[in-house]
């Protein structure tokens, strides 16, 4: 028997209703944003509505159409670049140089279109086709919202029904911007010339993508992981504790920091472990050309070789260089500051996540990543780009792969030719992750530990290794280090499609734990944390410069 409300409604339903009232004014906020807020405000401050349902639902559906425009820019306005009847009006260098301007001044640019009438629709839709990256997009404008809402909500409560006349003026708006936004979506289909097993093609990955944790964007993942963040810094006490666990590197390795300065730490005390690598010299293409020539005969390097931005993440801008031409190319396509650094064959590559205590005699691996590296093989009869949206896990991260190939999309593979999709041994350029566990010994652990104490002021971070045969590596020998990243890096192994969310946050929260209490064993010693400002400095200058770096291989 259906339990009653002391009314007619089900209780069910009366518990339901907060929730179908935050979706309903989401909903509206898709047709115009402010009257449904300020109705919202109003009907919280009557107490008609519940202040979090309201103020959820105004803020969730403003910042999901933000989002949307944005992706609307990106997803469907960029390609139309590629066709001849645009890049008559559309100059590539052009576009080039306002991506930069934008990727240095967008986030204002965002911040003050939130408070200016007219200037959002133009400025989301230019974040996207700008290419602004998506996560910054996502935080810039989350936090806008949140005070706009907020600021509505509390005049609300203080002036009332008076609030309304201020946005009487946007009461056509909203409909206008939807027409106008309804046209460009079917204008640019239509213009698409997208073929329909392309359409599929696309639908199946991207509902394999949201079906599949380890592929979903990162600033939905990281949510949870954020908040864990928050509050550890309140328990802490300081939100830049985290920069404080390697004192030995800049912002203790959380954003900015110098992957040669790193390296050379390395190379001088476990040269027999670290990859070679140096920074070229000079400004322009041709001086870099010339010390990288220099350097080569210098420390004997061969083809193949790595280039790299010294400064990075993700494995963004990380080129296998195999010919002179390839070299003088990628000099060309960045001006940011780059490694040279010696090829590690391997074949093998691990991720080892290493912490210490300063008061511990001994540290201890906390994690490893096993990587491996996809290859598809070819049959005689289909082209790159068929094999690759067939491959059961290449095509969730098609695009990715396929724009690194875009040269030989059409090329047709030989019988049983196989061909690598991706060599930097990073998840976000399309390398695929596993629990390294079984790799452990205490001969490894031992050794690691031995060249982390070698490192001034390092205590956590992770290793990217290279090795040839397990035997080795569990032995304590025969690898080759190629990069050291500090707190901000990650137990990786998380990404193993075999493991749980569950078990993954789980692992993500506890490293970050590790994290917070190594700095505050280091801030007690005497070594300060970044200054906040500084950070926010460091991390607006790192961001800008990415958005610049060429993809990587």
């Amino acid at each position: 028997m259906t339990n009653l409300s002391p009314g007619w409604l089900p209780l069910g339903f009366l518990e339901w209703m907060p929730v179908t009232q935050a979706l309903t004014l989401g909903l509206l906020t898709f047709v115009q944003e402010d009257l449904p807020t300020v109705s919202a405000a109003l009907l919280a401050a009557a107490g008609h509505l519940s202040w979090q349902a309201s103020f959820l639902g105004v803020f969730l559906g403003i910042w999901l159409g933000d989002a949307l425009l944005y992706l609307l820019a990106r997803g469907f306005g960029r390609p139309l670049l590629q066709h001849s009847w645009a890049k008559r009006f559309f100059d590539p260098l052009t576009v080039a140089k306002s991506e930069q301007w934008f990727a240095v001044r967008g986030t204002w640019l965002l911040l003050s279109s939130r408070f200016v009438p007219g200037t959002r629709l133009p400025t989301y839709l230019a974040a996207g086709f700008l290419r602004l990256p998506f996560g910054r997009f996502l935080w810039t404008t989350g936090i806008a919202v949140a005070v706009w809402t907020v600021t509505i909500f509390l005049f609300a409560r203080a002036f009332g029904s008076e609030l309304l006349h201020w946005l009487k003026r946007w009461d056509s708006g909203g409909l206008a911007i939807l027409l106008l936004v309804t046209v460009l979506v079917f204008t640019i289909r239509l213009l698409g010339k997208l073929s329909q097993v392309n359409v599929r093609r696309r639908f199946r990955s991207a509902f394999g993508r949201c079906t599949r944790w380890e592929f979903w964007p990162s600033w939905l993942f990281y949510l949870p992981v954020a908040l864990n963040y928050v509050r550890l810094a309140i328990r802490y006490r300081c939100i830049t504790l985290p920069t404080a666990a390697n004192p030995g590197i800049f912002s203790g390795g959380f954003v900015g920091e110098s992957k040669i300065a790193t390296l050379r730490d390395l190379h001088s005390t476990s040269p027999e472990f670290t990859a070679e690598a140096c920074l070229l010299a000079g400004v322009t293409p041709s001086q870099r050309l010339l010390s990288l020539e220099s350097l080569r005969q210098q420390h004997q390097l061969d083809y193949p070789y790595i280039l790299k931005p010294d400064v990075g993440q993700r494995g963004v801008g990380v080129k296998l260089i195999r010919s002179p031409e390839q070299a003088a190319v990628y000099l060309q396509e960045t001006t940011t500051p780059l490694v040279l650094q010696r090829y590690a064959p391997g074949p093998q590559e691990i991720g080892v996540f290493y912490y210490r205590f300063p008061h511990e005699a001994r540290g201890h691996i906390f994690a490893i990543t096993e990587k491996i590296f996809p290859t598809i093989t070819g049959d005689g009869q289909r082209t790159i780009e068929e094999l690759v949206w067939l491959d059961e896990r290449a095509r969730f991260v098609a695009s990715k792969y396929l724009g690194r190939l875009e040269e030989r999309r059409s090329e047709v593979l030989p019988v049983g030719k196989t061909l690598k999709l991706v060599e930097a041994g990073n998840h976000a350029q399309g390398c695929i992750f596993r629990d390294g566990a079984h790799l452990w010994s205490e001969e490894l652990e031992r050794r690691i530990d031995d060249i982390s104490q070698r490192i001034n002021g390092f205590f956590i971070g992770r290793y990217d290794i290279r090795f040839a045969t397990t035997d080795d590596l569990r032995a304590g020998h025969g690898f080759q280090i190629i990069e050291l990243n500090g707190a901000a890096s990650e137990a990786t192994s998380i990404y193993d499609s075999r493991n749980s969310l569950l078990a993954a946050y789980r692992t993500l929260f506890r490293q970050w734990a590790l994290v917070f209490a190594i700095g505050a064993a280091n801030r007690q010693r005497g070594c300060p944390p970044t200054a906040p400002a500084v950070l926010w400095r460091k991390w607006r200058e790192t961001t800008a410069l990415i958005a610049t770096y060429p993809p990587a291989d």
